[in-house]
């Protein structure tokens, strides 16, 4: 007994040097991302887009099977409601979660302009590219140009859309863009930028595309819009304007109570990818 006790000081401490170290890991988010991603297998890898050099991580195991992409939120766009950050890389990257808890063979985590990448791969990183021009047509452009990347592993095959907050408008974006688009699934989707700007009383973004103006071109491909039922970020009214948008017919909402905008989305998604898209075949 007198040796356990002896040990016990020894062992608090180690403990707290453990947790003083993952501490320090997670406040890198280059490290937190890479020690997510190695948990489910998925390596990082730089794409090289026309506009931008975007940062991904991917599993791509089984060639003949569909490609699941998944498009990462806003990240860490501004340090107050009037200032922008200098860096808009998240610190804690949820689309990445939903990547990693995803257990296809095929999956694709694809994060935004100026994400993860250093800033001098990236000259034309701007600030207005994680602020009044988020979703602008060239985001789009390089969005789309880096899904193809990915897509041209699996040839012949479909892709599924995963697009977590601000994501989800562009996962629409693309699919609007796109033939081989088999589903679209978004997480507390920024669906309706305008709205959502309205809703917090903050400027508008004359820069950048809006999902619902494209809502009638994705119509007839099988999506479901989560939201959760405590979102004040983007409350579920946005999914639920933009699914009237699309007249309804193969999109769908699906509120999931007790969830806000932040969220362990992640810890709920093998169980939300279970609910099958309407118009969806081969789920």
């Amino acid at each position: 007994m007198k040796h356990s006790r002896a040990r016990l000081p020894f062992i608090l401490f180690a403990c707290l040097y453990m947790m003083l170290g993952m501490l320090a890991g997670c406040a890198d988010p280059n490290l937190h991302a890479d020690a997510m991603a190695q948990t489910a297998n998925l390596h990082r890898a730089q794409v090289n887009t026309e506009p931008f050099v975007l940062t991904s991580f991917y599993r791509i195991t089984r060639p003949d099977l569909p490609l699941t992409v998944y498009i990462e939120g806003d990240g860490l766009a501004w340090r107050s409601r009037t200032e922008p950050s200098t860096n808009p890389t998240p610190h804690q990257a949820l689309g990445l979660a939903l990547a990693a808890a995803d257990p296809a063979a095929n999956v694709v985590y694809l994060a935004r302009p100026c994400q993860f990448t250093p800033m001098a791969a990236n000259p034309r990183c701007d600030k207005a590219y994680w602020t009044n021009k988020r979703f602008a047509d060239e985001v789009v452009v390089a969005m789309n140009q880096a899904v193809t990347h990915y897509a041209d592993q699996v040839p012949g095959q479909r892709i599924h859309l995963v697009g977590y907050s601000g994501g989800g408008a562009l996962a629409v974006l693309i699919a609007a863009r796109r033939n081989d688009v088999a589903s679209l699934r978004t997480v507390a989707g920024n669906l309706d930028h305008a709205e959502v700007n309205r809703l917090h009383h903050v400027s508008a973004m004359p820069g950048s595309l809006n999902a619902i103006d494209v809502a009638p071109q994705v119509a007839s491909i099988a999506q479901i819009h989560f939201s959760g039922g405590d979102d004040t970020v983007v409350p579920p009214l946005i999914a639920q304007r933009f699914v009237a948008a699309t007249g309804g017919r193969c999109a769908q909402t699906h509120v999931v109570p007790g969830m806000n905008h932040e969220s362990d989305w992640a810890g709920r998604w093998p169980d939300l990818l279970k609910i099958p898209p309407l118009c969806a075949t081969g789920f």
